[in-house]
């Protein structure tokens, strides 16, 4: 096993991945649409796609990663990313990029769910909920990355150059991972059976509650992600929408901070939950009300720091009970989130209506949020 900072960094590095990789690809949603001629809307479909096709592999590399192990799956997907997006450089019409970033999404999947399975194997109880909360600080800041530099490389070189960035990103975590990824999964693995693990699942109400409180935080963040480039573009502030991205992770960051900082004085997890939630709401009220205004970005780094917050709680707390089953539970769980994400972001693209969205997404929060925390934090 390697020693614990190490496995740290590579850990965080490959959580960072999904989301850096996908909000790189934010600001080239205008440049796709104009050089394949089609709508806002059809553009943004890359992105509700890229979540239903993330829930799938979350499903396929969990199971995966506990069939054969960790390093073999991460190794896997990897691969299969780099592939994809080798292919997306290469298509030449808008169906083949689709098609490209499906692949490229079920593949990303494996960043995310064989690592949170590494981390479970290796942590636990406070510790893992600690653990969570220290990645969370540089989780809150990737997606402002993934913004700043796909606006920089959009303006310099096009959609191919977040393409390009996607491919040289994916490879250099593959020869990382190659190099020092650790095989965590128990020497006698407990190969539980997919529709027993799943029935089991279904019926435990910490886990529907957090499956759904994951889900609209992430509906979201992504709506933004989705939606306030065309809102820049028409206020004609296109290049402002990247350099937001500092701003939104100053927020990302002062959240995740404060999460931290409140855990290590004892401030229960779920009074956490509830300042989230609270937060999370004002912000989504204040960005109807200034409709297409450039402070909209201020309100949303707000957004963002009580997302910072919820989300380590919430991945932390949710699969207490499924020790015996890491890998398929957290398979089955992504599964979930991320095919409500998808639905999600496909109703926000038709909608076109970023305030009205993120009141929704708060609302359901707060609401789900009181019944979690007083039951399962």
């Amino acid at each position: 096993m390697m020693t614990q900072p190490t496995w740290l960094t590579l850990a965080t590095a490959l959580l960072m991945f999904p989301q850096i990789a996908e909000t790189l690809y934010s600001p080239a949603l205008v440049d796709i649409g104009q050089g394949f001629g089609v709508t806002p809307a059809q553009a943004g479909q890359t992105l509700s796609l890229y979540f239903a096709a993330f829930a799938v592999g979350v499903l396929v590399w969990g199971r995966l990663c506990d069939l054969w192990g960790r390093r073999p799956a991460l190794l896997a997907g990897l691969l299969l990313y780099s592939l994809a997006s080798l292919a997306a450089l290469l298509v030449t019409n808008f169906t083949g990029l689709l098609g490209a970033r499906v692949v490229a999404a079920f593949a990303a999947a494996v960043g995310s769910v064989v690592t949170q399975t590494a981390l479970r194997d290796v942590h636990g109880g406070a510790q893992l909920a600690r653990v969570f909360s220290l990645i969370g600080i540089f989780l809150a800041i990737s997606p402002a990355i993934g913004v700043l530099s796909g606006s920089l490389l959009t303006e310099a070189f096009g959609y191919r150059g977040v393409l390009t960035a996607q491919l040289l990103m994916a490879l250099a975590l593959l020869l990382w991972s190659w190099q020092l990824m650790p095989e965590t999964r128990p020497q006698s693995p407990n190969h539980a059976s997919l529709i027993s693990t799943l029935r089991r699942m279904l019926g435990d109400r910490r886990v529907l509650l957090a499956t759904l409180l994951v889900a609209l935080f992430n509906i979201g963040v992504f709506s933004w992600y989705s939606l306030a480039p065309f809102i820049f573009q028409r206020l004609q502030l296109q290049s402002l929408f990247g350099y937001s991205g500092v701003l939104l992770a100053l927020g990302s960051l002062l959240g995740a901070r404060l999460n931290a900082r409140l855990l290590a004085r004892g401030v229960s997890q779920a009074t956490l939950l509830n300042l989230a939630c609270a937060v999370n709401l004002l912000a989504a009220l204040a960005i109807l009300l200034l409709g297409e205004h450039w402070l909209i970005a201020v309100a949303m780094a707000f957004m963002l720091g009580a997302f910072a917050m919820a989300i380590p709680l919430l991945l932390g707390s949710a699969l207490v009970e499924y020790g015996d089953c890491r890998g398929t539970a957290g398979a089955l769980f992504g599964l979930m989130y991320y095919g409500l994400i998808g639905a999600g972001l496909n109703l926000a693209g038709e909608w076109q209506a970023l305030g009205v969205t993120l009141v929704w997404c708060a609302a359901l929060i707060s609401i789900t949020a009181w019944g979690y925390g007083r039951r399962s934090l």
